[in-house]
């Protein structure tokens, strides 16, 4: 075999092509001066770009309506029902819940919004006082200069923040109009592009596959396949973690008596399509206006809290999401930060399922790469063997503790 390749028994071979490291470094090479190449041809993307930022909004929004009602029209559809009757049965009710919206639901929240933003400083100067109350213990007498220095300087922060933003909130009316402008021409839009992803989502997989060569073919759509998966598991799954966050810290501040306890509730639920970002805010708005209530109420809140992560951790999260998406949450907050440093909103919205869909492409390649490259001789581990290894790192961790 050596004698038919002798190219196999060089040095080069040996020290360049039949070498992990080396094979990974001119890879990563590549890789990054391809990255580079692209940073410096960026003006050529930019009319792209700027098409991306006209339509992202709508197909944004049609794929997250698409993930969620396209179980129910395939339901429909089993049962005899035509798509597009389903369809438009469907429109009707979310017609029905947008007019509703906007003639009860969200005016009242703007109402609550505006009303705590009006009173961020006299919540600031009664909490400051509630702290000041507790401070005069004997216990704090050593920290007390200390303490009431931060507090001061906290507060007068917050205090200036809560003018700054009601000083850019005036100023930006042009600005909020021109932007509702776009956000309405976007959903004015979104019905179409939603219809029509109802309708024929199903046939986009073979459409796009059918430009490929024949051997390509069957892998392509399989990648394809498992990314709309990992995006249907995701959006379904994080949308009904968030309408139930927002459940259940509405109602679990409406009996405790906590002010603005739906419209809390509500916007936790919203922001909670961000992981993390919805229980944070929720908790810093939350423990202000219990702060000017009084200790008891910040007690009561932080129960709430406890409860509501108790029930979000260990029943709702496992029962929807489970481990599908197979994401660790230090991953998680880095690519969060990551996405949102370069890209803004967008990048904190879309940065997690666009890991969880680079995750299943990469990984394909990867293994694809372990086949042909030779470089490698022992196989990957499956699933159940990565818990196994898991659970004999855990006993043998209980064992020396």
């Amino acid at each position: 075999m050596n004698q038919s390749r002798p190219y196999k028994t060089s040095w080069f071979y040996k020290l360049f092509i039949n070498n992990r490291i080396a094979t990974t470094l001119v890879v990563s090479l590549l890789l990054f001066l391809n990255l580079y190449i692209i940073s410096k041809l960026g003006f050529l993307f930019r009319p792209i770009i700027d098409f991306l930022g006209i339509i992202m909004l709508p197909v944004v929004l049609a794929a997250i309506f698409y993930y969620m009602l396209n179980p129910i029209v395939d339901w429909c559809e089993k049962k005899g029902i035509k798509r597009t009757i389903s369809i438009g049965v469907l429109f009707i009710i979310l017609a029905g819940i947008i007019i509703f919206s906007l003639a009860v639901v969200i005016p009242s929240i703007l109402d609550h919004v505006e009303s705590f933003m009006t009173n961020i400083p006299s919540y600031i100067s009664e909490s400051q006082k509630r702290v000041n109350e507790i401070i005069q213990q004997p216990f704090f007498e050593q920290f007390r200069p200390q303490i009431e220095e931060f507090i001061n300087n906290v507060s007068g922060k917050l205090i200036e923040a809560s003018r700054d933003i009601s000083k850019t909130a005036v100023s930006g009316v042009t600005g909020f109009l021109s932007t509702a402008t776009s956000v309405l021409i976007s959903i004015a839009i979104l019905p179409f592009i939603l219809f029509y992803l109802l309708k024929d989502g199903r046939r986009l997989n073979p459409y796009i596959t059918q430009f490929l060569p024949d051997k390509a073919r069957p892998q392509t759509s399989k990648i394809l396949s498992e990314v709309d998966n990992t995006l249907s598991n995701y959006v379904r799954g994080q949308v009904t973690v968030s309408l139930a966050v927002a459940i259940m810290l509405s109602t679990l501040f409406t009996i405790i008596g906590l002010k603005y306890s739906v419209t809390i509730g509500i916007i936790a639920g919203i922001l909670n399509l961000i992981p993390y970002l919805g229980s944070f805010v929720a908790l810093v708005t939350a423990l202000l206006v219990a702060l000017a209530t009084g200790p008891v109420m910040i007690v009561k809140v932080l129960i709430c809290f406890a409860l509501e992560q108790f029930i979000e951790a260990h029943l709702i999260s496992p029962l929807v999401l489970g481990s599908k998406l197979k994401i660790h949450p230090v991953t998680v907050l880095i690519v969060l930060l990551t996405s949102g440093k370069l890209f803004g909103l967008w990048g904190v919205l879309l940065g997690i399922p666009v890991y969880a869909s680079l995750k299943v492409i990469i990984s394909y390649f990867y293994k694809w790469y372990r086949e042909v490259s030779g470089l490698y001789s022992e196989p990957l581990m499956t699933e159940g063997q990565l818990d196994q290894v898991e659970d004999e790192l855990d006993k043998e961790a209980e064992e020396k503790e």
